[in-house]
């Protein structure tokens, strides 16, 4: 009888706001050997439900999601579109609220300092309070600039649309019945603790996991605590990563 190799499990990871798969860089070399891992491009979209849709458009049969920040937001519109099809829904450094009256003008003074100095200077201004004090240095601290400078200022105008547009994922909380992991950087400063551990709390059974030594950018700043996290997501066996 011909061996039949088991079936892969298809794993998207989805980038936030002004990322591309560098953020997912440590989850993508650990996670490739064993899943068929995508990271979706978004540059093109200002809508979250048209992130979620472009991604619905080449998604197999069945997948898992992970989301960073904004792309939690899309994981979550994923799993409205197609929630028979996602196995297991990861939420990372996020929140679930439509945006208050007072974000759009915040996210107005970015938006002009992208349009009128571009974006290293966007960097100079976004990036410090992303990551936990004193981690950013090094190769982290050129990897992020490197991955905001690969975007433009009509990238950063379409994508603070979509979260400002953004629904409000609330009442979908409570419908998910997978696996379901959120996590947080312990000094995440953006998406606090107490943020995503309510959304957890929202979700019948969710694991909930604050990663130390980290902020915002939770996949890079602390890549082991979060492959961690995604191994016990996903139920796979740990001795294969030893």
């Amino acid at each position: 009888m011909a061996h039949v190799p088991p079936v892969r499990q298809a794993l998207y990871l989805i980038p936030g706001l002004l990322c591309d798969d560098a953020i997912w860089r440590p989850q993508i070399a650990t996670f490739s050997t064993y899943c068929d891992v995508h990271v979706p491009d978004l540059r093109g979209f200002s809508s979250i439900p048209a992130m979620a849709a472009h991604i619905a458009e080449h998604a197999p049969p069945r997948f898992a999601v992970a989301g960073h920040s904004m792309g939690a937001r899309v994981a979550l519109e994923l799993f409205r579109q197609l929630r028979d099809r996602v196995t297991h829904i990861a939420l990372l450094d996020t929140g679930v609220h439509p945006a208050p009256p007072d974000e759009r003008e915040r996210r107005q003074r970015l938006t002009d300092l992208s349009r009128s100095k571009g974006m290293r200077a966007l960097a100079d201004a976004w990036l410090p309070p992303m990551v936990a004090p004193g981690n950013f240095y090094g190769p982290l601290r050129d990897e992020l600039y490197a991955m905001v400078e690969r975007m433009t200022p009509e990238i950063h105008r379409s994508q603070i649309q979509a979260l400002l547009d953004r629904p409000d994922a609330r009442p979908l909380l409570d419908e998910i019945r997978i696996p379901a992991l959120v996590g947080v950087g312990v000094a995440d400063s953006w998406s606090s603790p107490d943020q995503n551990r309510a959304i957890a709390d929202a979700i019948g059974g969710a694991r909930f996991v604050i990663f130390p030594d980290c902020g915002h950018m939770a996949p890079l700043e602390a890549p082991e605590a979060v492959n961690a996290a995604l191994r016990t997501w996903l139920g796979l066996d740990t001795t294969i990563f030893r």
